[in-house]
Parts: structure tokens; C-alpha cells; sequence
């Protein structure tokens, strides 16, 4: 299992200064800056565009940025988003037809690939994919929009996904989105995930430092 990390969710962030809100919530702290992207078609919301990772790449944004992709057809993003500047890059399965396809062509740009696995949609999603894998996003939240709770039958999916990438010597970090916080992230680390995304419980902190502390503390 790799190093546990946070990765800020800027769909909580204030939009008006986003670029503040970064450089905060990095300096606090954060790992990763995380990207909800949704297209209103996949799911019934409709949030940022490559436009906005490369603006903060042209301001001089180094940190790591991970994109969930919730459009459908994920590779014209896919594409956009390699292009801007992206480090990792994650689709739902059920996006695309050409699930082995797609992630080649994350790796082939030099970005890590990951799935993103709704609720329901099962972990032997994942199975022949692994070699091709650098990260496996688990929803523990249905996707569309930030501040749901945690669903807690995400935590039995957790464990399968980790004996799986074991089992396969894989070095593929295995995240979680939705419902991170105090009371929720050490249940999921101990399930075994090793990257956490958090939205609301930083964001909606008058202390960026202490709400990522009080994440982390558990590490």
C-alpha cells in the first residue's frame, strides 16, 4: 500500500478565487488538488473544463492534479485534459466502450490512469485492467454532486479492491470520494485505501491547516 495522501476537492472550494484556494489548501497541507468533472449527461450536474486546469497550470500551479472524469464520451477530455496539464486521470467504465483503449492512451501521454467505480458498479470492473492501472477511484458517494453522506457498503468494496490489486503485486494507489471526513477516513484507510478526497471537510473549514491535521491524523 502507498503512502497515505489527501487530495482536495476544489468542487467545495469558492470559485470566485480559485486560484487562491489552491495555493491555501496546498500550503495547509493537501497532496493533490482534485478535479470533479462533470459533463450534465453522465451525471445530472455540470461543474469545470480543462480551461480551468490549465489556467491554474499558467499561474504556476505545480501541485499534482487529478481528474475524475463524469462525461460521457470521455475521450475528447481525456485529450483536454492531458493537454492541460493534468498528472492523473480517471473514467467510470460504463463512460466508454473502449475501456483498454482509453487507459493506453492516459498512459501513452505520460499521465497516470485510473477507473472510477460508482456504487454499484462492481470491482471485477477492474480485473483484467490492473497491469494498466496507477490508481482505482472508489465512489462512496453517488456522483454528481459534493456534500453527500458516506455509504457505507463503499468499505466491503475497499477491501475487495485491495486483495485484488495485491494479489497482482499492483503499486496502483486505490482512492476514495465522498463523504471523507474525521468521523468517516480511518474506517476507509483501515478497508485499505491509501489516497483521500476531500471537499466539504476542508473546504468548509475556517482553518484549512487544522481540517487536513485532523484528516492526516490518522496516517
Amino acid at each position: 500500500m502507498q503512502k497515505p495522501i489527501i487530495s482536495a476537492s476544489i468542487l467545495a472550494a469558492d470559485f470566485t478565487k480559485l486560484g487562491q484556494e489552491v495555493e491555501n489548501v496546498i500550503k495547509s497541507g493537501a497532496d493533490w488538488i482534485h478535479f470533479d468533472v462533470m459533463d450534465n449527461h453522465y451525471v445530472p450536474n455540470l461543474t469545470i473544463g480543462p480551461m480551468v486546469c490549465k489556467a491554474l497550470r499558467d499561474a504556476g500551479c505545480k501541485a499534482t492534479i487529478e481528474v475524475h472524469l463524469m462525461v460521457t464520451p470521455v475521450e475528447q477530455m481525456i485529450d483536454a485534459f492531458i493537454e492541460a496539464g493534468a498528472d492523473y486521470i480517471s473514467f467510470h467504465p460504463e463512460a466508454t466502450t473502449h475501456i483498454d483503449q482509453n487507459l493506453r492512451r492516459i498512459r501513452d501521454s505520460g499521465c497516470k490512469a485510473g477507473l472510477a467505480l460508482n456504487p454499484a458498479t462492481l470491482p471485477s470492473v477492474i480485473e483484467y485492467q490492473i497491469p494498466l492501472l496507477d490508481f482505482v477511484l472508489v465512489m462512496s458517494v453517488n456522483p454528481g454532486f459534493g456534500g453527500q453522506k458516506f455509504i457505507s457498503s463503499a468499505l466491503s468494496k475497499i477491501k475487495h479492491l485491495r486483495s485484488m490489486l495485491n494479489s497482482h503485486n499492483s503499486e496502483a494507489r486505490l482512492a476514495v470520494d465522498g463523504g471523507i471526513n474525521a468521523k468517516t477516513i480511518n474506517s476507509v484507510l483501515q478497508a485499505g485505501a491509501d489516497t483521500f478526497i476531500a471537499g466539504s471537510a476542508i473546504f468548509g473549514s475556517n482553518n484549512y491547516q487544522q481540517a487536513i491535521d485532523e484528516l492526516k491524523k490518522f496516517f
